[in-house]
């Protein structure tokens, strides 16, 4: 785990506390906002979080982890994921609803559209 020795201002809060807060807040599935305070400050937590994703320190958890797995004999499992078949919730975009005009729906209009074009041409 990365060390806050030589580095300026307040040392590092208990990583073994932060890492509860962080797999506390996946498993629960609540607002960052939201971390009880058994696990100190949210920002605190959310800004480890950032800074393992972005550093590589989950990376090498993990690589750490599954090279000790492998030596002990207990890897026995593979994931794979195809993401074709992922979706994102609903709620994952940023972006707004985009507002349809008031009556018939876009389908309709171009259905209809396309019923006037073909009327004209005697198709």
């Amino acid at each position: 785990m990365p060390s806050s020795e030589g580095c300026r201002g307040r040392p590092f809060r208990d990583h073994r506390q932060v890492l509860e807060g962080i797999i506390y807040r996946f498993r629960t599935g609540i607002a960052w906002r939201d971390l009880p305070r058994e696990f100190g400050p949210w920002q605190t937590v959310w800004e480890r979080h950032q800074r393992f994703s972005t550093d590589g320190t989950y990376d090498q958890i993990h690589a750490r982890l599954l090279a000790q797995a492998d030596a002990a004999g207990d890897l026995d499992w593979m994931v794979s994921v195809d993401s074709s078949i992922n979706r994102a919730h609903q709620h994952a975009t940023n972006l707004g609803r985009v507002e349809q005009p008031a009556g018939r729906s876009r389908a309709a209009r171009s259905a209809r559209a396309a019923s006037r074009a073909a009327t004209r041409t005697g198709g």
